[in-house]
C-alpha cells in the first residue's frame, strides 16, 4: 500500500468526483492513508470535513505563505482548537514563499507567521509540512531554530540542493518527493533522491498539481504515485515494493496519530 503524505482533495478540480475517489477508486488502486492538506483558512475547514468523512482520509491544518490575507489571531486560534480532533495529524502546509511575494513587507509577514504556526505546532505537539519555494536559507534557518527531538516535519516538494536535504536528514527530517522526480529537468531532485536514505523519504502528489510523467500536464490523483514510487526504486535500486513499504512506514513515523487509529 502507499501512503499519500500531501494531497488537496478539496480542490475544486475534484468536485465531480471526489466521492468516487475518496470512497473506493483510491483503495482499489493501492492507495492507503491520504492526509488532505490545508493552505488558505477555507481549506483547512474542508480539510477537516474530509478527513471526518473518510476512515482512511486525515487533515493538517495551516496557513499558506501565499494566503497572506488569512494570516490572522483569530484563524490560528482555530487552527489550534481543531489540532486535538483524532483525525487533525499536522500543521501545514506553512513556510515561506518568496516565488510569489516579492516585497520585503510581505516576506517579513510570511517569516513571522511561519514561525507562529511552529510555534503552534509545538505547543499542540503535531508534525510540520513546511512548503518553501526561492526561500532556502530563511527556511532552513527557521527550521535549525524550531527543531527539537520531539518536533518534526516534512520539507513539501523538496526543490534544493541534495546537500541542504541532508542538513533536515541529519536533524530528523522527511524529504516529501512527487512527480516532480519524474520530469527530464528534475536533475537536483534526482541528486536529492539518489543521496538521501529512503528512510527519511516520504510519497506525496500534491494533487491536483504537478501529475508525474506519463501522465504531466493532466489533473493528478493519488493514484499516479505509483509512477514516483516506480522512478525512487529505478534511483535506490530497490524494489517498488520496498519503497512503498519504507516510505509508508516512514509516514507512520511522522504522523504518529494515524497510529493511534
Amino acid at each position: 500500500m502507499i501512503f499519500e503524505t500531501h494531497a488537496h482533495y478539496d480542490d475544486e478540480k475534484f468536485d465531480e468526483d471526489r466521492v468516487e475517489l475518496l470512497s473506493h477508486l483510491l483503495k482499489e488502486n493501492n492507495i492507503g492513508k491520504i492526509i488532505n492538506v490545508g493552505a488558505s483558512f477555507r481549506g483547512c475547514k474542508e480539510s477537516l470535513k474530509l478527513a471526518e468523512s473518510y476512515d482512511n482520509v486525515y487533515a493538517s491544518l495551516g496557513i499558506h505563505p501565499e494566503e497572506i490575507e488569512d494570516f490572522s489571531e483569530e484563524n490560528l486560534q482555530w487552527i489550534k482548537a481543531n489540532a486535538s480532533n483524532p483525525k487533525v495529524v499536522a500543521i501545514g502546509e506553512i513556510g515561506l514563499d518568496y516565488y510569489w511575494i516579492k516585497d520585503e513587507e510581505g516576506r517579513k509577514k510570511q517569516r513571522i507567521w511561519f514561525k507562529k504556526q511552529l510555534e503552534l505546532a509545538k505547543e499542540v505537539k503535531l508534525p510540520v509540512i513546511i512548503h518553501s519555494r526561492d526561500a532556502a536559507e530563511d527556511t532552513l534557518n527557521t527550521i535549525v531554530e524550531y527543531n527539537t527531538e520531539d518536533n518534526k516535519g516534512i520539507i513539501h516538494c523538496y526543490s534544493y540542493s541534495k546537500e541542504i536535504a541532508l542538513e533536515y536528514v541529519k536533524m530528523g527530517w522527511f524529504i516529501g518527493v512527487g512527480g516532480v522526480v519524474t520530469f527530464k529537468n528534475a536533475k537536483k531532485l534526482v541528486e536529492t533522491v539518489q543521496a538521501v536514505p529512503i528512510e527519511n523519504i516520504v510519497l506525496e502528489t500534491d494533487c491536483p498539481y504537478m501529475a508525474p510523467v506519463p501522465h504531466r500536464g493532466e489533473r493528478n490523483t493519488s493514484i499516479y504515485l505509483k509512477y514516483v514510487a516506480e522512478k525512487i526504486a529505478e534511483l535506490k535500486n530497490i524494489s517498488i515494493e520496498d519503497v512503498e513499504r519504507i516510505t509508508y512506514e516512514n509516514a507512520l513515523r511522522i504522523y504518529s496519530k494515524v497510529k493511534e487509529r
